[in-house]
């Protein structure tokens, strides 16, 4: 028997969110942003109205204003969003106990097994929670249903805003093939300027090709994206309750003034890996490689990655490996507005890839210095605060912190 998935995403979320108290501006173009008077100012959801502009989330400000001179601005409410995220899924959690939210506005059911209890008939369940949403709290849904996840997220991709689409198990190919290949969930930039080469540019190209390709071009991930575009994917929805493992710990920051020297961007970077080695130890993880990214005052980025010698959550550690990356992916001189660093393959023990190193005694006394010095530090803030005792390399000014964790 065919699954039953629904994806469900709330359309426009933030700008919805905001319009409910504002129902003045609701056919005007509206966007929601960060603060206009900073260096992150930049679009985070828009309405409708906006979009006919051509606004687009994650441009800057000023890019949304050449395009839409009357565009009005709202500051973000993040704790409203939050708060009508967790009311949408408890009221999907009434029609399946399988709710995987993904993001803040979007959500995967499975109703393989309760659909019975609502009709049985997927598109009218899908219609008739959009409906009641929409009774409830004032925000529209389009819905995405099929008997696997990807596509489902297709549907609800497929017509918006508003809207229930079916992607049948019977007919499937008729409406995916056709789709560029970036419609497809994590077919991303690189992704598809790798396939395009081989002239891929939708979806049937991909699964058209010989399996083995895509999984040269993109290793684990090129296999991935096949499966999915010959309708092989076979993920479970999981229970809401039910964490995903965390692939990666991250933090990034924007400064308020240009960084040129190295010194100034060792000082970043020594910032960040105090940070993301203090959430490792938080969460009784190590990192086996860790990823820097940079990017200059006209957005252009930069990354690099690396595999360590062992597993660490030291904040030196990570250090010692971050610059190493910076200094080949860095031209001096060249001015940087935002760093990251990226905790990565991500276990819950020491391993270690390089016994030789690990084992000799030096390292070995070291390592427990740093973690003995590092576990100190995280008492100190738990007891007094995060800011009670700080490295001496921290920077100075940083305006903006973005934190993440997936």
């Amino acid at each position: 028997m065919d699954r039953v998935i629904l994806h469900c995403d709330l359309n426009s979320f933030y700008a919805s969110v905001e319009l409910l108290s504002r129902p003045e501006l609701r056919e005007l173009p509206v966007a929601v942003c960060g603060d206009p008077d900073s260096r992150k100012g930049i679009i985070l959801a828009k309405n409708e109205p906006a979009k006919r502009f051509g606004v687009q989330t994650a441009e800057t400000i000023w890019q949304a204003k050449q395009k839409c001179a009357d565009l009005i601005l709202l500051p973000p409410h993040h704790h409203l969003y939050r708060d009508f995220s967790r009311v949408v899924n408890e009221i999907y959690g009434q029609y399946t106990d399988l709710v995987e939210p993904f993001g803040i506005d979007e959500s995967w059911l499975d109703i393989t097994g309760s659909m019975h209890l609502f009709g049985g008939d997927a598109a009218a369940i899908a219609d008739g929670i959009r409906e009641r949403i929409k009774r409830e709290l004032g925000l529209t849904l389009s819905v995405g249903v099929s008997f696997n996840k990807v596509f489902a997220k297709l549907g609800s991709d497929y017509k918006k805003p508003d809207a229930t689409t079916v992607i049948p198990p019977e007919d499937w190919q008729r409406i995916v093939w056709p789709l560029p290949v970036g419609a497809m969930l994590f077919a991303g930039p690189a992704a598809r300027r790798a396939l395009g080469q081989y002239g891929v540019s939708t979806i049937g190209d991909l699964a058209a090709l010989d399996e083995a390709l895509p999984e040269k071009l993109l290793g684990k991930m090129g296999r991935q994206l096949w499966e999915y575009a010959n309708g092989l994917d076979r993920s479970p929805v999981r229970p809401q309750h039910e964490k995903e493992p965390v692939k990666s710990v991250g933090n990034s920051f924007t400064f308020r003034e240009d960084l040129t020297s190295r010194p100034q961007i060792r000082r970043g970077i020594s910032m960040l890996c105090d940070s993301v080695a203090g959430r490792l130890r938080a969460q009784g993880l190590y990192c086996g490689a860790v990823a820097v990214g940079l990017k200059d005052p006209s957005f252009k980025s930069t990354s690099r990655q690396k595999h360590l010698p062992h597993s660490t959550h030291l904040r030196g550690e990570l250090l010692e490996a971050a610059m190493e990356l910076i200094d080949k992916a860095w031209r001096p001189g060249t001015p940087v507005r935002l760093l990251s660093v990226t905790a990565l393959s991500l276990t819950d023990s020491l391993e270690t890839y390089e016994q030789t190193n690990l084992f000799a005694p030096q390292q070995r006394e070291e390592s427990a210095r740093r973690e003995n010095l590092e576990r100190a530090v995280d008492a100190i803030r738990k007891k007094y605060g995060g800011k009670a005792i700080t490295y001496g390399e921290a920077p100075d000014q940083v305006l903006h912190n973005g934190d993440r964790e997936e």
